[in-house]
């Protein structure tokens, strides 16, 4: 009975796989798109119903600009995009939610520094809701959860101290193996699918270079190198983005860049 639930399980997952926009990867999919951009919407509506909105009619526009220029080459008609931009100047941040509703923070514009780097930061939190990212990462969890579930039933006769010692090695193997990877991978492909969308958009992709290298001495001062800090973060390090970034613009400059 168990592997006959076992294969359907399988089955189900290999059903789900999909393919990954511009990079190919396969991923398990287990959220609906409609159900993914249902979420995005009500999550923005809260984030900005909570927020004060920058009066700068400038900068604000210049958001709304290059977001034109992005989500025209997305190649996403069934966004519902929106551009917003967020008085936070402790906030060196920006994202896109599912279905195209995207919100930049003020304190991410002086790292910026002008039309190319918000190019640079936008392109890459749109290429995380064009590769469904958080609903892979929603998808990863269930499957987690089944796991743990699964687990919990194969050790259910043994002492209660073995069972602790199990779920606590399912608990580090998955986090440490399973979800901070995924993480760190989906970091560096939306940096790749980011620079793509700059150069479709008409955007030297080279300036993700230029706004690693600000960013990195932004978020890096008074730091130490920390080698398990590097292993446990669920981000490239600035110095490894700017390297994959280098060995990609070439190719992404000869295919789809058109000044």
């Amino acid at each position: 009975m168990n592997r006959a639930v076992a294969l359907i399980a399988l089955a189900a997952l290999c059903c789900a796989c999909q393919s990954v926009p511009y990079t190919g990867r396969s991923h398990i999919m287990l959220v609906s798109d409609g159900k993914e951009k249902d979420l995005g919407a009500q999550a923005y509506k809260e984030i900005l119903a909570k927020a004060q909105l920058s009066p700068d009619q400038a900068d604000t526009e210049l958001i709304r600009k290059v977001g034109l220029r992005l989500s025209q080459v997305a190649e996403k008609p069934d966004f519902q995009w929106e551009f917003n931009l967020i008085s936070d100047d402790q906030q060196i941040n920006a994202f896109c939610l599912p279905g195209g509703k995207v919100a930049f923070y003020t304190g991410i514009l002086p790292v910026a520094q002008g039309e190319d780097g918000i190019a640079v930061v936008m392109s890459h939190e749109i290429a995380h809701a064009l590769a469904r990212h958080g609903a892979e990462r929603m998808s990863q969890g269930m499957i987690v959860n089944a796991g743990g579930q699964l687990l919990g039933a194969a050790v259910g006769a043994r002492s209660p101290q073995e069972q602790k010692l199990y779920r606590e090695f399912y608990s580090v193997g998955t986090g440490v193996g399973f979800m901070l990877p995924y993480s760190r991978k989906h970091e560096s492909e939306a940096d790749k699918i980011g620079l793509i969308l700059m150069a479709k958009a008409g955007y030297d992709p080279a300036q993700g270079l230029l706004f690693w290298k600000r960013m990195e001495e932004a978020t890096s001062k008074g730091r130490k190198d920390d080698p398990l800090a590097k292993f446990m973060s669920t981000h490239p390090t600035s110095v490894d983005r700017q390297r994959q970034i280098q060995d990609w613009l070439p190719e992404i400059k000869r295919q789809y860049y058109r000044p």
